[in-house]
């Protein structure tokens, strides 16, 4: 046979021992295709994004919680706001600018102004009862917070809280030997930071767990309040971090406000300007005010001008006023008024104060008979906003106060006036040094002590600022 036509039959052979005869066949009349691998990946991928049954609970249950969550601290926000808040209000409102999650659109212009409250300063003023009422607060948000910031903060709190309850608490005569060496121990802990601190717990219990021979209560109480001063240390951090977050968004307020300024300024000078005169009562005349006592009327060229009075002034007149308020001035000399011991010595100031009267209709019977909506009747007094300053107050620890003076032996629900007049009152305020007393005439009604926050009632002493809030009780007849 030709060499050629043998070697050439050969290789047929062997080609045709190397087919399968099962792959499919390359005919373009049939659509026989194997699956590639990637598909197969990609059809896996699918199949894992289904989650089981045990999955899906677990998400639902996370979404809850943190649901949960959220509303208790909006509703922490709402109290804060109202001047309602307990405890674990407070406490949770200082970690609101550090909330990630914080939903901006929640929150009152107001919100800004509301200045954060150290939690240790909380804790210590709290009785036992309101230490079991915390801690029981907080072991609720606990369960539901996830944020480690957060977590930190409310262990922190714990530790504080308990330690503050066993300060509160009856002691023996271990704890009194023990407290004896309490104020030393606060010495050597009170400088050292987180870090200095962790160090030191980590020695103290390497020499417990050693054979040395040591005073055994000595070092156990000092652990003990190592743990405390290692909480007033996180506690310390995380709150400076909130305040320098708030104080942040102050600075980018007060820009925007600047660049904004030469907008907002006609606008301010027009809702200054709508208030032809100082209004301090309604324009009925009433019972003529006592004749000034000596030394009751401070004077105005005593009138308090420093810086810091000044800014607090500015901030709340760039507030301005509502459709429904004016500016009130009515100041009255103090009755009877001393001149404290500490004038002489230090001299006195008199408290600058930005003061607003809230004005209405009231449509009773008698209104709404003679009068309508195109012809209303009087505006009366409804309500005031004292806002008076004391930032420079020697003792701080003291609020100022305040108390009511009826003259002529009347007393509260009693009324003097004529038929279509209203009885008046003097609201006198006490602060102590360097600030003289002051005193204003008002409308003599039942307060609405409401927390609602259309009612508005609010007596607070923050950063030198006293409030005092309130509107009259509004009188219903019934047929």
């Amino acid at each position: 046979m030709d060499p050629g036509r043998r070697e050439m039959m050969a290789k047929k052979a062997r080609s045709n021992h190397s087919q399968n005869i099962t792959r499919p066949r390359a005919d373009h009349k049939t659509r026989v295709a194997k699956r590639d691998v990637y598909k197969r990946d990609k059809d896996k991928g699918k199949a894992s994004r289904y989650l089981t049954a045990d999955q899906q609970s677990l998400n639902y249950v996370a979404d809850e919680d943190r649901f949960v969550l959220k509303q208790s601290k909006k509703k922490a926000d709402i109290r804060v706001r109202e001047g309602r808040a307990m405890p674990i209000d407070r406490l949770a409102f200082n970690l609101r600018y550090m909330d990630k999650e914080r939903d901006v659109f929640d929150d009152d212009d107001d919100d800004i102004q509301i200045e954060l409250q150290a939690p240790e300063t909380i804790v210590e003023q709290l009785a036992t009862d309101q230490l079991d009422q915390l801690q029981s607060d907080m072991e609720s948000l606990l369960v539901l917070e996830a944020d480690p910031t957060n977590r930190q903060y409310w262990e922190a709190l714990q530790a504080l809280c308990k330690d503050q309850k066993s300060k509160l608490g009856p002691q023996g005569r271990e704890d009194r030997v023990l407290s004896s060496v309490a104020e030393d121990i606060d010495r050597i802990l009170k400088p050292k930071t987180h870090d200095q601190l962790e160090a030191l717990e980590t020695q103290i219990k390497a020499k417990l767990r050693s054979n040395e021979d040591i005073d055994t209560d000595y070092w156990e109480q000092l652990l003990r309040n190592l743990v405390v001063w290692k909480s007033k240390a996180t506690l310390r951090r995380i709150f400076q971090t909130a305040v320098e977050a708030r104080e942040k968004l102050l600075k980018e307020k007060r820009s925007s406000g600047k660049q904004g300024g030469e907008q907002q300024q006609p606008r301010s000078s027009t809702q200054l300007s709508v208030v032809p005169r100082p209004i301090g009562l309604p324009d009925k005349p009433g019972p003529p005010p006592p004749a000034p006592a000596p030394g009751g009327r401070p004077s105005d060229n005593n009138e308090d001008a420093s810086q810091a009075t000044k800014a607090l002034y500015d901030r709340e007149a760039a507030r301005g006023i509502s459709e429904n308020e004016e500016i009130f001035t009515a100041e009255e000399a103090v009755p009877a008024y001393v001149k404290p011991r500490w004038v002489d010595r230090r001299g006195a100031r008199k408290p600058r104060y930005f003061n607003r009267v809230q004005m209405g209709y009231e449509w009773n019977k008698y209104n709404q008979t003679h009068y309508d909506h195109d012809n209303p009747p009087p505006k009366v007094v409804q309500g005031y906003k004292f806002n008076i300053f004391y930032p420079e107050l020697e003792d701080k620890t003291k609020a100022p106060t305040f108390k009511i003076i009826r003259e002529h032996g009347r007393r509260r629900g009693q009324s003097h006036a004529a038929a279509g007049e209203a009885d008046t009152c003097l609201i006198h305020f006490i602060a102590g040094p360097p600030y003289e007393d002051i005193a204003f005439r008002i409308v003599d009604r039942e307060w609405d002590f409401s927390a609602k926050r259309e009612r508005g009632f609010r007596s607070t002493f923050d950063r030198g600022i006293l409030q005092l809030h309130f509107q009259f009780k509004k009188i219903f007849y019934r047929k």
